[in-house]
């Protein structure tokens, strides 16, 4: 599975030069339909040629725009590992493939900009989470959302404590250690023999092979702020622990030998972790929101809220799912124009609130209409 990043997200928003085919389908990991999953991309495709013909695109540069998705098609080693849902996205100069745990439906859209709105559950508040199931022997990181968990490919991090420490030499670890305190002697502590203990050797051995884990994630993770819950047994969580630097690390954590667990038990053990923790967060959220009303750090009136979102003002944001608030923004002159239906050019307005909210580093509860706070379809907290 491909992991999709806040850069590249922001990268897909920012695509303006020229039209953007964006699409989105659903694919199968294992079983017969797998060998109609390029098939239908291979139609999809047909579908966007004939949308950039109409927008007056000739057929060779139609093509051409096209080609590095049509490659995509013969590829028998991209087929044999798919997730849920495959995005597509090209436009000039800009091609993008993600194999991704969302049940997409068939949707093809050519416009000015990428559509990025089926992406979203990946970056709301509530669903989205990381698994990291570990042992001396395997590293795997999950990436799972409230129905749906799928592996992620890791580079940089080390697979298993073999190939962490493969360099070192066993006989010369751990027979001389010191720990000093400050220059001048103060706070001194004599040196130690710690290696020549074989449980002592075994623990550090196994913390610095968890550092190099963390350093790896750090790499993978360094954009996100959604929650991690550690999978192992008990011994090794509170070591990992130790040599964590995630700051979304949650205290509970997944217990027994995650080798002998399948992805799905590893879900829905995970999202029993997760569940709670989202549902509090967004009854705070939703509390704050009444608490401030009146106050100026609030609204519920979208030609308020995207301008906000897009100045990085808005810290959190209530959008109303299946519902769409048509319109456009004129970033310039900083004005909403709403519309009661979708006009030539118009956006979803919610959505762009959404997506720059996102992008500014705030946080997006996507909720049933009857839960957003204050009635309307938004609900944004202000920054200032």
């Amino acid at each position: 599975m491909d992991m999709l990043t806040l850069d590249e997200l922001k990268a897909l928003v920012d695509q303006v030069d020229g039209a953007c085919v964006s699409i989105f389908m659903p694919t199968h990991r294992v079983g017969a339909e797998t060998s109609q999953d390029p098939i239908r991309l291979k139609n999809l495709l047909g579908e966007a040629e004939s949308r950039l013909r109409t927008l007056g695109l000739r057929s060779p540069q139609a093509r051409k725009l096209l080609d590095p998705a049509r490659k995509l098609i013969t590829e028998s080693a991209f087929w044999r590992q798919q997730s849920d849902g495959l995005a597509v996205f090209a436009a000039d100069g800009l091609f993008r493939s993600y194999r991704l745990p969302l049940d997409f439906a068939e949707l093809v859209v050519v416009g000015e900009r990428c559509h990025v709105k089926p992406l979203l559950p990946l970056f709301v508040a509530d669903s989205h989470f990381f698994i990291l199931a570990l042992s001396q022997n395997q590293v795997r990181l999950l990436e799972g959302t409230r129905y749906s968990v799928d592996e992620l490919d890791l580079k940089g991090v080390p697979g298993s404590l073999k190939e962490a420490l493969e360099h070192e030499d066993p006989e010369k670890q751990l027979q001389f250690h010191t720990r000093t305190g400050a220059p001048g002697g103060i706070g001194k502590q004599a040196a130690g023999f710690h290696g020549h203990d074989p449980a002592d050797q075994a623990k550090d051995r196994v913390l610095r092979y968890f550092r190099q884990v963390d350093e790896g994630l750090g790499q993978v993770l360094r954009d996100e702020s959604v929650p991690l819950v550690l999978a192992g047994v008990d011994y090794l969580l509170p070591l990992y622990k130790q040599a964590n630097t995630y700051p979304h690390l949650l205290e509970s954590g997944v217990t027994g030998n995650p080798e002998k667990l399948a992805q799905a038990e590893l879900h829905g053990r995970a999202w029993e972790i997760v569940q709670p923790r989202f549902l509090e967060a967004k009854q705070a959220a939703s509390a704050q929101y009444h608490e401030l009303a009146g106050t100026g750090k609030t609204s519920a009136d979208i030609r308020e809220v995207v301008p906000a979102a897009y100045h990085g003002r808005v810290h959190t944001l209530f959008i109303a799912v299946g519902v769409q608030q048509w319109g456009r923004f004129d970033l310039d002159a900083k004005v909403v124009d709403l519309h009661d239906a979708p006009a030539p050019g118009d956006q979803d307005l919610l959505d762009l609130a959404a997506i720059q909210t996102i992008l500014n580093g705030g946080t997006v509860y996507a909720v049933d209409a009857e839960r957003v706070p204050g009635g309307s379809p938004s609900a944004a907290i202000f920054r200032y």
